[in-house]
């Protein structure tokens, strides 16, 4: 199938339900967005630890952290990037079997696992625990919530409803870190946030599974009340189209009947699965963005913000830097929301890493040849807020988006859980080993080597990055097949 159009915004696939239909999707998706929230969290939960671990500023004369050395806290604040891949690998294997709905209730329960581990403990061993329990919750959470996104979602809305998880996620930054800084105390803050666990639990007996499971897994008539509950009760025959294209699109997993017997083993079908076209390069043009997104998306500062700040010479405390910086990326995420449907994913992202790339460019340069004064110190604050607001506003949301978009049916929870294990080791390397890049090359040329690559990933997206906005996730699948691989190999091998 020829898909020429696939490069421009089209309003080919008009699907239109109206506000029932909305709000029917919205509220399937809400456990999907708690648990994005809770993502957040998370994530920065360590960083209020460490921050507990080296205040010295603290009102009480006894920190019962302060025996953590350094080494031990760069471990607590980089295992919950270790980890995710572990909880990615898990859980696209297990949702294939039991569905999103059952892997939401393992969450639930591992949330509240990583809670009670991080009250009782007091040392390094618990903390290590914790944060690897963390990490794990996340990987296992984000991607099942990607791929429910895409599957319970009409074309039209798609984008900008699974645009709302990265809203979530950073407000569950904003919200730990303001719970921290109201209480003072981060296990209360921590506890706190288990309030999320338990209100997600009680969603989640009106959450419906994914028709599209329902339909691999053989429920037929399940698959179709569930699809036409989600579309408002509209009725079979407007939602007709996108129901037949549903059905082709799962068709592509073949369950065996007991009379079957398989030519291949599942083994060598799994391998055959990634080495076709439409999940093959998918899987590329995802890990390659997110490389290219995570340099841009200030990943490698995160973890040493007030650091950052401080090189900036800001002229009031860097804690309240590094909540405007979150406050920015939540603007970001909201504007996303807002104009993704209209100007496309493949404009925003293009567009956005172009300014981030030209962002860290400026704050280099002026960082190395204008001197440093208060004049100088502002432009490079507002380059990074610009650089932050832009990167949440299209290139760090809509990797998310395309990994529950561009793969097909049969290989898509694999694929997603491996382009979102991608993001967390990569995100790993890159906080671990910035210290030592910014000791080689020096803390304003990092912002010059990341912009330099920002513009060489701008090449790459201008000819690899299709549109996908208002598509068919079928009509997505066609576009990267270009011939049948596997009946390729299998001639070959015979």
């Amino acid at each position: 199938m020829k898909w020429p159009t696939l490069w421009m915004k089209s309003n080919k696939n008009d699907f239109s339900y109206g506000i029932d239909s909305t709000i029917a999707q919205i509220l399937a998706l809400t456990t999907s967005y708690l648990f994005s929230m809770k993502i957040g969290i998370d994530m920065m939960t360590p960083t209020i630890i460490i921050g507990a671990i080296t205040d010295k500023e603290s009102n009480t004369s006894y920190n019962p952290l302060s025996h953590i050395s350094e080494e031990q806290t760069s471990w607590i604040g980089s295992l919950i990037y270790l980890f995710p891949p572990v909880g990615s690998v898990v859980v696209s294997f297990v949702q294939d079997r039991f569905g999103h709905r059952a892997c939401m209730m393992v969450a639930n329960v591992t949330h509240l696992l990583s809670v009670a581990t991080l009250m009782l403990s007091d040392g390094a061993a618990g903390l290590y625990a914790s944060s690897a329990l963390m990490g794990f919750n996340v990987g296992f959470v984000t991607s099942f919530s990607l791929s429910y996104c895409g599957e319970v979602c009409e074309p039209k809305l798609r984008g900008t409803l699974t645009a709302v998880l990265n809203l979530f996620y950073f407000a569950g930054y904003l919200c730990v870190t303001m719970l921290y800084a109201v209480t003072a105390d981060w296990r209360l803050s921590v506890l706190f946030t288990a309030i999320l666990s338990v209100v997600n639990a009680a969603i989640l007996f009106k959450t419906p599974d994914s028709p599209m499971w329902l339909m691999s897994r053989g429920r037929t008539d399940e698959a179709k009340s569930t699809f036409n509950k989600l579309r408002g009760g509209v009725g079979e025959d407007k939602c007709a189209v996108e129901y037949r294209d549903m059905v082709h699109y799962t068709s592509e997993i073949n369950l065996p009947t007991d009379g079957e017997k398989k030519k291949m083993s599942s083994i060598k079908d799994s391998l055959y699965r990634f080495i076709e076209p439409e999940t093959l390069k998918p899987l590329q043009l995802l890990m390659i963005m997110i490389f290219f997104t995570n340099l841009l998306s200030g990943i490698p500062y995160i973890p040493y913000l007030i650091s950052v700040f401080d090189k900036f010479q800001v002229s009031f405390h860097p804690a309240w830097a590094t909540t405007m910086y979150m406050a920015f990326g939540v603007a970001g995420n909201v504007l996303t929301i807002c104009s993704i449907n209209k100007l496309g994913k493949r404009f925003l992202a293009l567009c956005t890493m172009a300014t981030c790339s030209v962002c860290y460019l400026s704050i280099g340069i002026v960082g190395n040849v204008l001197p440093s004064s208060p004049v100088t110190s502002w432009i490079k604050i507002v380059l990074f807020f610009m650089s932050t607001f832009f990167s949440s506003m299209g290139i760090m949301p809509i990797v998310w988006i395309l990994m529950c978009e561009i793969f097909p049916m049969k290989s898509k929870n694999v694929g997603a859980g491996l382009s979102s294990a991608t993001y967390f080791i990569l995100s790993f390397l890159m906080t671990k080993f910035y210290l030592d890049l910014e000791m080689f090359t020096g803390f304003y040329n990092t912002f010059v080597l990341f912009g330099s690559i920002g513009l060489i990933g701008l090449v790459y997206l201008h000819f690899q990055l299709p549109e996908t906005e208002n598509k068919t996730l079928n009509e997505i699948s066609e576009h990267f097949k270009c011939k049948n691989t596997k009946a390729d190999v299998q001639a070959g091998l015979a």
